[in-house]
């Protein structure tokens, strides 16, 4: 017979999810209040689960069902198989950066490359480009200190030195070192795509990380454009994430301004989402 905590588990998961996230939810569940990994837990453990356990996985489940994301209540997450740390001072890590630091990491021919990661967040492209990129110098940047409180955590707990600064891009980057590679994920989803988003990302994650307003939806890639053309040396590489509707846009702005062997690549999705493209030499 089943205990009965796991069938209320079950009943509260599957009514809020599909089948298949339920199931997971629950493994992370168990991973959390056993302090083990799920393949671990016994039946014999279910069911002597004491009473702060059960208290702590109800709790769970009543902020799961607020529509909190369970990234933020565990306050951790996985990407690109490191661990890091999230709290809503920083966006969710999502599958699609992941790719985005694939597509760099596949383009790392040269040991001791000089990499900036502008708009850090939680730090997970510039940890991760840190933690596999052979005698990399990774700086990163972000607006807010808050943020980076949480990347430079993250820096530590994976083990990586990162450079991290509170920096405004909007003000004049004079002075600062050279970089063969810079690479964002700036905001990028426009006010008019909210009615469309999921409450768990407008209710709990940052909105200043997440969206630009729709009559200048191109105001980061622009600005980061104008740095990258200081900022990069000749033949250096730029990476942006973007927003689906905007591939041929980004694109045609890079052109404008000088950049060249442009490429627009595709998500897992089959969605627009990544831009490369090399300051001329």
């Amino acid at each position: 017979m089943q205990h009965p905590f796991l069938h209320f588990l079950q009943e509260e998961l599957n009514g809020l999810y599909s089948g298949r996230e339920a199931s997971v939810l629950m493994q992370l569940i168990f991973e959390e209040i056993c302090g083990t990994p799920f393949r671990g837990i016994t039946a014999d453990k279910i069911n002597h689960l004491s009473g702060l356990e059960i208290g702590k996985a109800e709790d769970i489940v009543r902020r799961l069902k607020r529509g909190e994301p369970i990234q933020y209540i565990l306050g951790k997450t996985e990407f690109y198989g490191l661990s890091f740390r999230v709290t809503p001072d920083v966006l969710i890590p999502r599958p699609e950066t992941e790719e985005l630091v694939e597509w760099i990491l596949a383009g790392d021919r040269q040991s001791g490359r000089s990499v900036l990661d502008i708009g850090t967040g939680s730090g997970c492209i510039a940890v991760t480009l840190a933690e596999k990129m052979r005698g990399a110098e990774v700086h990163a940047w972000d607006v807010s200190e808050r943020a980076l409180r949480v990347a430079s955590e993250n820096a530590r707990l994976n083990g990586v030195a990162v450079r991290f600064s509170v920096r405004d891009i909007f003000q004049p980057v004079d002075g600062c070192p050279l970089f063969d590679v810079i690479v964002s994920n700036p905001p990028y989803v426009t006010e008019s795509e909210k009615a469309d988003m999921e409450v768990n990302v407008l209710g709990f994650e940052p909105h200043t990380a997440l969206f630009v307003a729709d009559d200048n939806a191109l105001l980061f890639y622009e600005r980061i454009a104008d740095v990258a053309l200081v900022l990069l040396r000749e033949g250096g590489e730029l990476y942006f994430e973007i927003n689906r509707e905007k591939g041929a846009e980004v694109s045609t702005l890079l052109r404008s301004k000088g950049f060249i062997r442009m490429e627009l690549r595709k998500d897992i999705s089959g969605n627009d989402r990544m831009v490369r493209a090399v300051r001329p030499e």
